[in-house]
């Protein structure tokens, strides 16, 4: 294991004054922000930042299904209600495996990351047989017993842990192009991408893509091997995109076709910004939208950010944006602060997926990007990218707990449980 020098300077006080003068005026304000960042002394920060933002986050995002779902169901067999309850099962399903993978200690994650990149691949595998199940153009869904999943989450979340595993063995050779390769991007990568890509799901391989990117910078990959990688990687993306007639008809829309009809590529687009424009400051009211009475067709799929702008205006927006933003500050503080290696790739590429996903998704329903058919984390309807996302807020937990171990120790504390345990002992007792 290859371990980084730790720095008590800048974890365990504030940012130092020169000359240790009460005349010297205060640090600026982003000086300040940075310090309380990188180095806060809080030794739970970190852990209460990213549940916070997880909780409230999962909480917007079930109001926010109700709301663009119901209207569709209304006067059928279902009833209005089916895809919040279902989206609630799940969420609480979630929490619960969240707080159970917050209880795992690194060296147990880390060996649960094989067997999790085999169980992804084979379900992906799935996809191709009987089983499998074509959504939207796109055959990357299976349905066991009446139930569907998509394996490409799951398959998200093991490339985090697997390539962190691996990168952080091979940590003194990744600067050789063939240790930066072998195995993280070929075979493992390579595979599941290609899996991916077989179903036709372009917006997936690229988060896969990201994924495997951030992987190899923070395991000290050379910039050169990314410049031409990323090259390489335009260049398919381009041609996959102009090889298929839905995708080049995506392209084409966001470029300024008009459209006037339900059947035209640019119709979701153009009135996902007729919500968002309605909105104003503080919305129409929730469960007023006007859009979601089949307007943007599945509003609560991809399109419900604009959903969620038309009733809860700008400042509902601005309120989802900072809750992502929060949990980013939280997770580069598990990142920074982490001795392991394999903690700071698998927190890092776990902030690429989500962060970047969100991203993704609200600048592609906003018109900066053609559409890709990427969800927003959390917010959006889906039992298993909800599961999956709540087990990786689970993973991100489990370190932040190892990070408050690691700073009572270095204290002479003991580390008392975290008041979201559930097997919390006494005021006192040590763990």
């Amino acid at each position: 294991m290859v371990t980084t020098p730790h720095r008590p300077s800048s974890r365990t006080r504030g940012p130092a004054r020169a000359g240790g003068s009460s005349s010297v005026a205060p640090p600026p304000l982003l000086r300040r922000i940075w310090a309380w960042i990188e180095g806060s002394a809080a030794s739970s920060t970190s852990y209460f930042l990213v549940l916070g933002c997880t909780l409230a986050l999962t909480v917007i995002g079930l109001v926010m299904v109700l709301s663009s779902s119901s209207v569709e169901n209304i006067g059928t067999r279902a009833g209005s209600y089916d895809l919040f309850i279902k989206q609630g099962i799940f969420a609480c399903g979630g929490i619960a495996l969240m707080f159970i993978v917050s209880r795992f200690r690194p060296h147990q994650l880390k060996a649960l990351a094989w067997p999790a990149l085999g169980l992804a691949i084979i379900l992906l595998l799935l996809v191709f047989t009987p089983l499998g199940k074509e959504v939207g153009g796109n055959r990357n869904w299976i349905e066991i017993g009446g139930q569907t999943a998509q394996p490409s989450e799951a398959a998200k979340l093991a490339l985090c842990l697997w390539s962190a595993a691996v990168l952080e063995r091979k940590a003194r050779l990744v600067g050789k192009l063939q240790h930066s390769l072998v195995p993280v991007v070929f075979p493992g990568g390579a595979v599941v991408v290609a899996l991916i890509l077989l179903g036709r799901d372009l917006g997936t391989s690229l988060v896969i893509m990201l994924i495997l990117a951030v992987a190899l910078f923070l395991a000290g990959t050379r910039l050169t091997y990314f410049a031409i990688a990323g090259g390489v990687a335009v260049v398919g993306v381009v041609i996959l995109a102009l090889a298929s007639g839905n995708r080049n008809t995506r392209i084409l829309a966001w470029l300024g076709q008009n459209c006037d009809a339900p059947s035209d590529p640019c119709y979701q687009s153009d009135h996902g910004m007729y919500a968002l424009a309605s909105g104003g400051w503080w919305g129409v009211g929730l469960g007023q939208s006007r859009q979601k009475w089949s307007y943007i067709p599945e509003a609560e799929n991809d399109f419900i950010f604009t959903i969620l702008g038309e009733e809860l205006g700008l400042l509902g927006a601005l309120l989802v944006l900072a809750l992502f933003a929060g949990l980013a500050v939280g997770m580069f503080r598990v990142a920074r602060r982490a001795d392991s290696l394999f903690v700071r790739i698998c927190t890092g590429t776990i902030m690429a997926w989500i962060i970047g996903q969100a991203f993704v998704n609200i600048a592609m329903v906003t018109g900066l990007l053609p559409v890709i058919g990427i969800p927003l984390p959390f917010i959006s309807y889906g039992g298993s990218a909800l599961t999956l996302v709540l087990l990786a807020m689970g993973v991100v937990l489990s370190f932040a707990r190892e990070e408050r171990r690691a700073i009572l120790a270095r204290t002479g504390q003991p580390p008392a449980p975290t008041p979201a345990d559930p097997t919390a002992k006494p005021t006192g007792a040590t763990s």
